[in-house]
């Protein structure tokens, strides 16, 4: 324990400080690969009226999808969390709120009209307003991960051990409100503290894998086989169970990312985490695109190739938006313009998940 009484985990000396880590990037990738995956198989299936075979894919990843994205994200907060107020604020609120408001914007510009076709244009712009407290779409994550940061760092000085606790207690609740960003809160929190609070020993799993990458391969056999019969059965969103199986697949999700790291295969996964933020505020456009082409021209008629040719084009797509975007001065769809900095602007990409 440090003097202030929180885990040494918490130490930022025992976390790189410079360059990008390579098994994180690839474990982000994972992560975001199954978020498009999955919005692109429920909704090719919810429009087609029947599932495919890559829904069992999707069943599979649920209990540690998001997990995953969100103990990641808590991975290099030891390293930020000092930082003065104005600073922490503009890197991590200003920053997603940005992003959350330009590409919430963006979305609602394709749906209005059929908001509007199925009511009114002023009930249209009420559910545009209503976005900014109600997380809309796919943009949760961004939405729900400032709040994180905020409460992280407003609870420095309160014991690690209370708050990991509630935070676990939260997530085996399993309440409801109906509010997303509450909700959320309570199912996510947990994970994005045990990145944060077990940084250290997050860092340590991945240089076991490593090391031994044999053993890595054998626990990687019985977490796959525990977390399948799991969901099979109907148990996985059990409580106690849904938060030992998030905790577990991220662990296991770290453990791929480091082997693949360490064998240097599957570079572009590596490059999808690298440009994970990029691929999530942009892959819905691609994604709807391509499953409207591909249900009204019956031009593919097995559910599960469809979903993975929607899952492909979503993930695609959005990295060719982004490069047109780069290329034709529109920057400002995916960097932060100087005008919304309150905070001295450090070198660096303009978009990182998980400082």
């Amino acid at each position: 324990m440090t003097p202030d009484g929180t885990s040494a985990a918490l130490r930022p000396s025992a976390l790189p400080h410079s360059g990008r880590v390579d098994w994180v990037d690839y474990a982000k990738g994972i992560c975001i690969v199954m978020v498009v995956m999955m919005h692109s198989v429920l909704g090719v299936e919810l429009a087609a009226g029947k599932t495919g075979f890559m829904h069992a894919v999707v069943a599979f990843a649920k209990p540690f999808r998001m997990p995953d994205f969100f103990m990641i994200s808590g991975l290099f907060l030891p390293l930020v969390i000092d930082r003065d107020w104005r600073t922490y604020l503009d890197r991590k609120v200003v920053h997603f709120a940005y992003f959350y408001v330009l590409w919430v914007t963006i979305q609602f510009g394709f749906k209005a009209p059929a908001f509007a076709a199925e009511s009114s244009w002023t009930h249209a712009g009420y559910l545009y307003l209503e976005s900014f407290i109600e997380p809309f779409g796919t943009l949760w994550f961004i939405y729900e991960l400032p709040i994180f940061f905020v409460v992280a760092k407003a609870t420095r000085r309160w014991p690690p051990l209370l708050i990991w606790s509630v935070a676990a207690l939260l997530e085996m609740a399993h309440y409801s409100t109906g509010w997303t960003a509450i909700d959320e809160f309570g199912a996510r929190f947990v994970y994005f503290y045990t990145g944060y609070w077990f940084a250290g020993q997050v860092f340590a799993l991945s240089n076991r894998a490593r090391q031994e990458p044999l053993l890595g391969l054998a626990a990687l056999a019985l977490w796959a086989l525990l977390n399948e019969s799991l969901v099979q059965f109907g148990l996985s969103e059990l409580q106690l169970i849904s938060l030992f199986l998030g905790i577990s697949g991220a662990c296991a999700i770290v453990t791929i990312g480091t082997l693949l790291a360490h064998m240097s295969w599957l570079k572009s996964l590596r490059f999808c985490g690298e440009h994970s933020i990029v691929i999530y505020l942009a892959f819905f456009l691609p994604m709807a695109a391509t499953r409207t082409l591909l249900l009204h021209t019956g031009l593919v008629q097995d559910i599960g190739v469809m979903s993975l040719m929607v899952t492909a084009a979503g993930l695609f797509g959005a990295l060719a938006i982004w490069q047109i975007a780069l290329k034709s001065g529109a920057n400002f769809l995916f960097e932060r313009p100087d005008a919304f900095w309150i905070a001295p602007k450090k070198p660096g990409p303009a978009l990182q998940a998980a400082e």
